[in-house]
């Protein structure tokens, strides 16, 4: 099944997705609904026959231009209660929705697809994220410092996102970063740790980037420093780069 009207694409997906707060199994289906209700990624919608905690409608709506009004529901699992997770659209413009539940991906202490855990968000299935190998120069400058120089960096393309260069830590210059306390999550690589760089001209923040234990599918970036190529120059096999536009600028 696939079908958009408006912003808003449909999906059937054909892995099983559970979902677990407390330890206890909240849902588990074998046929979950991907709805796009941004651009970025899906959420995960679930059939109400594969619910398995009790939905008690709190009082509260919340409406979208596309989807219509949704009842919240507070779900209850073994005497617990997780305020105002889940959420039905009863009568939404779009049918496929009416006899699904959408449970709040950050709700849930624990989210599988198959047998392995996913993080952050659910993942889009139409996304890729292929990691070559190359030999390609790479230069960074910032504040007209060049901040890494190399000829072996691992090149990681993401759909939508602009190609980014994961270059060896020792064709960087690691004196001019410093440690950040800042952690982001990507349920495609994992969890990067972020440099503040102060070229002695300028101190910019979180623009270096490491993911130092990766997940499987990402492992040829393991303690890689990557920059952000909208806020950084990025010359290329001596050909200076245009600052891409994305989410990141």
């Amino acid at each position: 099944m696939a079908d958009t009207r408006g912003r808003v694409k449909v999906e059937t997906s054909p892995k099983r997705i559970r979902a677990y707060c407390g330890g206890h199994l909240v849902a588990d289906t074998f046929r979950p609904v991907l709805v796009w209700e941004i651009p970025y990624y899906p959420t995960i919608y679930v059939p109400l026959g594969d619910v398995r905690a009790k939905l008690e409608a709190n009082g509260a709506t919340d409406h979208s231009p596309s989807r219509g009004d949704a009842t919240l529901y507070d779900l209850v699992v073994d005497g617990r209660v997780v305020t105002a997770a889940a959420s039905r659209y009863l009568d939404s413009p779009v049918p496929e929705l009416r006899d699904l539940v959408k449970i709040r991906f950050d709700a849930m202490d624990e989210w599988l697809e198959e047998d392995e855990p996913i993080y952050v968000h659910p993942r889009d299935p139409y996304k890729r994220v292929d990691i070559l190998g190359s030999s390609r120069h790479v230069e960074v400058r910032v504040d007209g410092v060049t901040v890494a120089d190399s000829h072996q960096p691992r090149i990681l393309f993401e759909t939508s996102l602009p190609p980014r260069y994961y270059v060896p830590l020792s064709d960087v210059r690691l004196d001019l970063l410093r440690p950040s306390d800042t952690r982001t999550h990507c349920p495609y690589k994992g969890t990067a740790s972020y440099w503040t760089l102060d070229t002695g001209k300028g101190v910019h923040e979180d623009v270096v980037w490491i993911y130092r234990s990766p997940l499987p599918e990402s492992q040829k970036i393991t303690g890689l420093a990557c920059f952000y190529n909208e806020k950084v120059d990025i010359i290329l096999d001596g050909e200076p780069r245009e600052r891409p536009r994305s989410p990141f600028s």
